[in-house]
């Protein structure tokens, strides 16, 4: 039989040995220096200690500020931009033995590919073509990432600080636009009232009667005010005979 001794310090351990892997966590097992090739886990995993080292990887999604950075337009133009990227880790064994910290190498990674995108842009195409500028950085960046197993999932720009200069520029610009639209359909609605007339006129010169119903018409209008003059105009065709001679 064995020693009680012998059985406590098997005791403990067997139980220094035992790990309890979550769900959404993933062990990297380090054999004498060599990691096994595959991650083990969720549940009940057994480390052979001293032989087996346990390194726990998490697998949830990531969520990583990406702090304000300072670009150049293509037109030359400064600003300050910050982002927010999501990413997982897909491969934990990648994760760990490609890269020494892929939280910080991801976060300077997500900057340098920030300021190089941006700076190849105009500052109009920056502030209204966001949707394809955070898909071309979530793709670039994934797959810059990549030989680490990690998958960038979506990169979103936040927010695009300009000098107060640029902003007030920017807004006499938006305003002398508002009055340069103001003015085209103010002039298309003077060409389209001007067209109406001239076919009123241009009908009106065939048919002499309708001007005759226009005079009555006229007449009607004027008669519902008070203290009015009502004129009756003779009919032309009583006195075309005498024009004539």
């Amino acid at each position: 039989m064995f020693p009680v001794s012998g059985l406590v310090i098997f005791a403990i351990w067997l139980f220094s040995s035992l790990r309890i892997i979550r769900e959404y966590e993933r062990a990297v097992i380090f054999r004498l220096g060599r990691v096994l090739p595959q991650p083990k886990g969720p549940g009940f995993v057994f480390v052979l200690w001293p032989i087996d080292q346990a390194v726990i990887m998490s697998l949830r999604l990531i969520t990583l500020d990406v702090p304000p950075q300072d670009i150049i337009t293509k037109d030359n133009v400064s600003a300050k931009v910050n982002a927010v990227a999501y990413f997982r880790v897909m491969d934990p064994i990648k994760a760990m033995i490609e890269v020494q910290d892929f939280n910080y190498a991801t976060s300077q990674m997500a900057q340098t590919t920030l300021r190089s995108v941006l700076g190849e842009m105009d500052l109009d195409d920056l502030l209204s073509q966001r949707e394809k500028i955070n898909t071309q950085l979530q793709s670039i960046l994934d797959r810059q990432t990549d030989p680490w197993g990690i998958k960038v999932t979506a990169v979103e720009m936040k927010h695009v600080d300009l000098s107060d200069e640029l902003r007030r520029a920017m807004a006499r610009q938006a305003e002398a636009e508002r009055e340069r639209r103001a003015k085209i359909i103010a002039a298309e609605g003077e060409f389209q009232a001007a067209e109406k007339i001239t076919q009123a006129a241009e009908l009106m010169q065939r048919q002499p009667a309708a001007l005759q119903l226009r005079y009555l018409q006229t007449l009607v209008e004027i008669g519902k005010e008070n203290n009015t003059t009502t004129i009756f105009p003779l009919p032309i065709d009583l006195i075309k005979n005498w024009l004539e001679k």
